[in-house]
């Protein structure tokens, strides 16, 4: 293993300010039919890879003056431009740097949206704060949503990535929004997801819950007591506009409330993240000569890999899915395959990992299924690392 593994200010008017001749109704959804996207979005996908930030957002600007709608836009346009940035990157067709300079063109081109005539609307509907989970930092999600939301006339606190739960609470307070909605991409936050909803609610503010890390369907939102899911921006806009959750009633979920962390063994297992990836580093170096011949940059990226694995060995115990852990080994079979690495050298590190937890019988399970979702032998022979990106 050698390669990093990742699961990826706008302009309003005051609730009492007069409405512009150019601001759009927000009231009801436009009655013509927007023009084709498919083309813009081809454009902007390759202003973004170009790196060219003048060109996604003066195609941005053009499109609005030409009709198309602001929510559109966002959500058929850049959402879908993003997404193809995570898909290349996952296939080694971009760098870590394209990556995020692509990323940070894409957040370019939303403000540049945000400041276009077209998009100002009167927030008359409530207040709603959007927030990511503290230590995730994919934020555009987020940032989409906060701007649909506004298109539809919220007056939204967009509070940006990795937001601490105190702070969050403490704005709560100061605000009084009507809800909070809750952004999550990575997977390993989810326990930290936990202690946000359950403050939110015991703050008197209900949760909506989106993004990748919450599961397909939501699964893992309603294990951690959101008051509601979805599955994307649009989605998210609708419930809340139709049916928004109801302020909690003191009866929210309290964080012990998950009967198997009796055991320990997703306490343990975080509080000795660091030893165990020395444990398995020192394993590897014994079983497999090839890796005491790495460079210090190999050794670090192969101690980062492995810190990766730990995390979501300890979130698949938090939330007692194995299938969490099994799916993330998957994938990072996909990546590494895609950057040149032999996917055998991630059981001999499973099969290590799950000695030094011998103790933890379902740690050992879940580690197990690991092995055998990779459907490879652990007693393959450890294949040399190689420098990525």
């Amino acid at each position: 293993m050698s390669t990093r593994l990742r699961t990826a200010a706008p302009d309003t008017l005051t609730p009492d300010a007069p409405a512009p001749a150019t601001a759009r109704p927000h009231a009801a959804p436009p009655h013509t039919v927007p023009p084709a996207t498919a083309p813009l979005e081809t454009a902007l996908w390759e202003a973004a890879f170009a790196g060219d930030e003048y060109a996604a957002t003066g195609l941005v600007r053009q499109a609005l003056d030409e009709g198309h709608d602001p929510e559109s836009v966002l959500l058929d346009v850049i959402a879908r431009v993003q997404v193809k940035v995570g898909e290349e990157w996952a296939a080694n067709r971009m760098s870590i740097a394209q990556e995020h300079a692509a990323t940070a063109i894409n957040e370019r081109a939303v403000a540049a949206l945000s400041l276009h005539p077209a998009a100002r609307t009167v927030p008359d509907r409530g207040r709603i704060t959007v927030a990511c989970v503290d230590g995730e930092w994919h934020a555009l999600p987020a940032r989409l949503l906060s701007e649909v939301l506004r298109l539809r006339g919220w007056h939204v606190d967009y509070l940006g990535a990795q937001v601490p739960v105190p702070h969050l609470i403490g704005h709560l307070h100061r605000t009084g929004p009507q809800l909070v909605a809750l952004s999550g991409s990575i997977a390993t936050r989810l326990p930290a997801a936990h202690a946000t909803i359950t403050a939110c609610q015991a703050a008197g503010v209900p949760v909506v819950a989106g993004g990748a890390a919450f599961g397909a369907g939501g699964r893992y939102a309603r294990l951690l007591g959101a008051d509601a899911w979805a599955a994307d921006a649009r989605s998210a806009a609708d419930r809340i506009q139709s049916s928004p959750p109801a302020r909690p009633d003191n009866g929210h979920q309290p964080l012990d409330d998950l009967p198997h962390l009796d055991d320990q063994e997703y306490t343990m297992v975080t509080r000795t993240r660091t030893a165990l990836v020395r444990s398995v580093m020192r394993g590897l170096d014994e079983a497999f000569p090839a890796v005491r011949q790495y460079d210090d940059l190999q050794r670090e990226r192969t101690a980062e890999d492995l810190a990766h694995i730990v995390d979501f060995l300890a979130t698949a115990l938090y939330l007692d899915d194995p299938e969490l852990f099994t799916d993330f080994i998957a994938w990072t079979a996909s990546i590494l395959t895609a950057r040149g690495v032999p996917v055998h050298s991630l059981p001999p590190a499973l099969h290590i990992l799950a000695g030094e937890l011998k103790d933890f019988p379902r740690a050992r399970r879940i580690l197990h299924l690991g092995t055998d979702r990779l459907g490879a032998a652990s007693t393959v022979p450890f294949a040399p690392a190689r420098n990525h990106p």
